[in-house]
Order: structure tokens, then C-alpha cells, then sequence
């Protein structure tokens, strides 16, 4: 008979696998590991997720919706453009340090080869791609951003810049890299400030108009977003 896992021990088992995954990587994780440090057997792990791969699958289903729920409350459809850039921003580098477990795990996937990398990417990127390219969209059409760069690309470079943020805050190699240009010191409050400064005058942003960076209508993504 099932053993039935509290809403606590199932809490307590996917921080626990987060952690294993995001420390050493999908292949070199242990399950024996995991039941280990969250109290609950293997057996009864096996129970709930049929292996290995669909256990790392539900970590990395909790951390996308995690992600989803922050940008949710981060766009608001009066911001500016820079104002919304700045919130994803400070969003962005918030999640990553309080998270860092679940930037390590994103990025020892980031190297999946075949077409696990498609689910992944799919999984990770679909909502954000989404999102970042209606709020650039709109923002071009009320002549707040500049118009002679499809708001695709606008987006996928700006959503780059952000796992960019992400993996400097959560992965240690990036954390090094850092400090080859700016030092020891970890400044959020300048790196976001920068940032703004650096997007605005390479989107050609102006604070004028509001960005609607809202919930994106339909309709309003990228034609590839449109195809799927």
C-alpha cells in the first residue's frame, strides 16, 4: 500500500532533490541521496515518480512555476518599459539569490543534448519568451521603444541578459567572471541601475509612454510564439 507523503514531506523531498540536482547535475544526483537527506524512503520515491529523470522533471516544473508567479507580479500593464525592465531585473537577481539551487539546476541542463534539450528549452523559456516580446511588441507600437528591430529579437537579447543575471548570482564560475570586471563587491543596486542604463539606450527607450506591459493579449507574441 501507498505510502501517502503530507503536503510538508512532499515539500521537504523537492527542496531536498533541487538542491541534489543543482549541486551535481542530473546525471551524478543520487536518489539514495535524496531519500537520505528528506526522511522518505526510496521506495516510497519510486512510488510517487517513476524514476530519476521524472522526479528531476518535477524540480524543474516547480522552479518554472516559481519563475512564472515572480514575473506575474513584477509586469504591470501602467509601467513604462524601463520600469518594467528594472522590475524583472531586481525580480530576476532577487529569485537567483534566493534560489541559487534552482539556477545551478537550470544551468547543468543548459549542455542536454537531443531532444531533451527541446523539452527543456520549452518547458523553461516558452512563458518568458512570451511575455518579453508582447511587452516589447506594445512598447513599439505606442512608439516607446525603437521600431527598426523585431520585437522577437528584442526580447530573446534581453531575455539573455537576464540568464545572464541569473547564472552570476546562482552559479560560482559566473560569480568569478564577475569580479575579472567589476571586483569583489556584489552591488545589486548598481548592477540593476546599469543595466536599466545600458538596455534604454540600446532599445532606445523613452519614459514617456506606458509600456502595457500587462498580461500579453492574444496574438501579440512572436510569430514563432504564434505557430506553436
Amino acid at each position: 500500500m501507498l505510502k501517502k507523503l503530507t503536503d510538508e514531506q512532499q515539500e521537504k523531498l523537492l527542496v531536498t532533490a533541487v538542491e541534489e540536482f543543482g549541486s551535481k547535475g542530473p546525471e551524478r544526483a543520487a536518489v539514495s541521496e535524496i531519500a537520505r537527506r528528506s526522511g522518505i524512503s526510496v521506495g516510497v520515491i519510486y512510488k510517487y515518480y517513476r524514476n530519476k529523470e521524472a522526479l528531476f522533471d518535477a524540480c524543474l516544473a516547480r522552479s518554472t512555476d516559481m519563475l512564472k508567479a515572480m514575473i506575474g507580479e513584477a509586469v504591470d500593464r501602467e509601467d513604462t518599459l524601463a520600469e518594467a525592465c528594472e522590475k524583472l531585473i531586481r525580480t530576476c537577481i532577487s529569485f537567483a539569490r534566493r534560489n541559487p539551487h534552482y539556477i545551478q539546476m537550470y544551468h547543468a541542463i543548459t549542455h542536454e543534448p537531443g531532444e531533451k534539450a527541446a523539452y527543456y528549452a520549452e518547458t523553461i523559456e516558452k512563458y518568458t519568451a512570451m511575455i518579453y516580446t508582447g511587452i516589447i511588441r506594445k512598447a513599439q507600437e505606442e512608439g516607446a521603444v525603437r521600431r527598426d528591430i523585431d520585437p522577437a529579437y528584442l526580447a530573446l537579447f534581453f531575455d539573455n541578459l537576464l540568464m545572464m543575471l541569473h547564472f552570476d548570482a546562482g552559479c560560482r564560475y559566473y560569480n568569478e567572471r564577475r569580479k575579472f570586471y567589476l571586483g569583489e563587491a556584489e552591488d545589486d543596486e548598481k548592477m540593476t541601475e546599469q543595466l536599466v542604463l545600458f538596455i534604454k539606450g540600446a532599445f532606445g527607450i523613452t519614459d514617456s509612454v506606458s509600456s502595457g506591459s500587462g498580461p500579453v493579449a492574444e496574438g501579440t507574441g512572436s510569430a514563432q510564439e504564434r505557430e506553436v
